[in-house]
This record gives C-alpha cells, structure tokens and sequence, in this order.
C-alpha cells in the first residue's frame, strides 16, 4: 500500500472508531429510536429524545458526514435499509456487537499491561464497562438463535433435525444466557437440553429465559470436568474460550456414545494468518480475540487459542479427542462454520 493509500486507510479507521463510540451515545440516550419516526431537523430530534439541540446537531453532523442518517433540506433521515442494523429485535441488528466492542476500551489499560507483564484480564473485569455502556453478554446470539438455529445451523447437518424431532439427550456447553436452549427446546419436545457454563451469572440468567420449559435445564459447571452421557453436545464459540480446550474436547468424545454428535459452531477462519489477509471481517475478528478471548484464557493459565485458531488448528484438535470423522459445514453467518463431529 503507497504511503498516501496508507494515510487514507488509516484515517478511515480512526473515523470508524469514533463513529462507533457516537452509535452507542446514539443507542443510550434514544436518538435512533426517535429518529426512526421519521425526518427531522435537529430541534425536532432533540425534542423528541427530550435532549440538548447542541449535542444533538453536532452528533447529526457526525452521523450524515459518516453515512449513516441522510440530509435533505434540513431534515435528518435514517433510512430504513441502515435502522434495521441499528434497532429492532432481527439478527440484522448489529448495535449488541458494536455496544460490545466499545466497552472492550475499558479494559485496555489492563490489557496493556499484560504485554509487559504477562498475566491476562479475567473475565469479571469486563462486568462493569458492559453494563455501563449498555452491552447485553448473549445479545450478540440472541436473534441469530432464534432465526438460524433450527433450519440454518441444525439444517445443515444432515439428519439431525430428525434425530432430535424423534428425541435426544442434548448438552449445551458454554450456553451463556440460554437462548439456544430456549429456542432448541421450543422447536424439539421430544428432546431434553442441559445447558452448562461455569458463570452462575449467566446461568441463572439462562434460567430465567429458558422458564417455563419442561424439557430445559441448566447447570453450572466447567466444562473440563463434563460427566455424563449425551446423544448431541453443541458448542456456540464456546471451545476456542475455554481454558483447557484440549481437556475439553477429550471430555466431550467421552460423554457421546458411539453413534453421538459434536455439534460445534466456530470462528470460519485460517490457522495461517497469511491465508486470512484479503479476508474483511479477519482484522475485526483479530482484534475480539485479543481484547476477549486470549487475555482472558491467558489470566486463567490457559491455552489461549483465540477466536482466530482456525479450521487447521480445530481439524488437529478434534482428531486428537478422538473424533475420526469431522465434517465442516457452512453456516448462516460468513464469519462462523459448523464442525459435525463423529467418533
């Protein structure tokens, strides 16, 4: 890339940066919502979210110079065709994930400095910046589960909406807040789910979402230590977080019979970091692992896969569990695959 080539790419990022800041102040203080009954000028947007004007107009300046809403004679506009990745209860939604990334910044100072001094963030650190800038943990998923999961994730796998249509012991490792269960167990009666996750936060949490379901229950517990015996275990991008994830994957092969299923949906990216250059949601992926996946695993003493293990690194890992048979499938989201495992 030329040096002026180089200097325009840079600036584009330091603007989505800040942009991405300004969509979350947009997200907490109601902005998109009361943009989204339609034209206004500053005064009137301002109103309407019963804010300052002067804020408003200069976040107005921001968000038309960035793309995001359109001016027409002193009206602001968000379009339709952007508020649908910015509001709304669809998958399309990416504010979860922007609100997510922003409060990864809380954490930097920490992160710092473990380059110098090893070590690692623990996980209870990010608490409280998700909270304070309005971050959900599970939203990210929530809506994919609900649109994707049964037809698009379950579908791809031949045979396995049958086998649970006719009735599976199903384990959910890392389940988080419970949405797949909760979605999984609405659409198979016949079958039984388990969620486990070594967040009593998050699970009593996932209580809640999966209530009133009599085929749904939830465990805390590390996934390391599993014990049982399941038909079909699923794992949402739960493996590469996982301390131990070699220990893991042996547990797992351990806790299917013969004719069980591995069910894992992960990052869909090269083991080879070369292999991911050209790739548009690499460098976005990179950047989640360090501030999430690495930093955390590294404080518990962990492997530290990251996000971005790859296909390669998963292909190796699952043969040496035990699992000879190890299909990988296309998902409903580019950045993800599907991982059918068999012993």
């Amino acid at each position: 890339m030329e040096e002026k080539d180089f200097a325009a790419h840079l600036t584009a990022t330091m603007t989505g940066s800040a942009l991405t800041m300004l969509i979350g102040v947009g997200h907490r203080t109601g902005l998109f919502e009361a943009a989204a009954e339609g034209p206004a000028t500053s005064s009137e947007l301002a109103d309407r979210a019963g804010l300052r004007e002067r804020y408003v107009r200069e976040w107005l300046g921001a968000m038309v110079t960035g793309g995001i809403f359109t001016l027409d004679a002193g009206a602001y506009t968000l379009p339709p065709e952007h508020a649908k990745f910015l509001l709304g209860e669809t998958s399309a939604n990416l504010m979860p994930s922007l609100l997510t990334l922003s409060a990864f910044t809380g954490i930097l100072p920490d992160l710092e400095r473990s380059f110098a001094e090893g070590g690692g963030v623990p996980r209870s650190a990010y608490g409280p910046y998700l909270e304070t800038l309005g971050a959900k943990t599970g939203d990210s998923w929530k809506h994919v589960y609900r649109e994707h999961l049964v037809d698009g994730f379950f579908g791809a796998v031949p045979g396995l909406k049958q086998r649970l249509t006719a009735g599976a012991r199903v384990l959910d490792l890392g389940c988080g807040t419970g949405n797949a269960v909760a979605v999984a167990a609405r659409a198979f009666p016949a079958s039984t789910f388990t969620g486990l996750d070594i967040n009593a936060n998050v699970v009593e949490q996932a209580r809640e979402t999966a209530k009133g379901l009599p085929n749904a229950e939830f465990a805390v517990g590390d996934a390391a230590e599993l014990a049982g015996e399941f038909d079909v275990i699923t794992a949402f991008d739960a493996v590469h977080d996982q301390d131990r994830p070699d220990v893991v994957l042996r547990r797992i092969r351990g806790a299917l019979p013969d004719d069980g299923l591995f069910f894992m949906v992960d990052t869909n990216f090269s083991s080879d970091v070369a292999k991911n250059v050209g790739n548009p949601l690499a460098a976005l992926c990179y950047s989640i692992s360090l501030m999430y996946c690495t930093t955390t695993s590294l404080a518990e003493g962990g492997a530290a896969l990251g996000a971005m293990w790859g296909t390669e690194t998963a292909r190796e890992m699952l043969a040496d569990a035990g699992f000879r048979h190890v299909d990988v499938l296309d998902s409903p989201r580019p950045q993800n695959c599907i991982y059918a495992c068999r012993p």
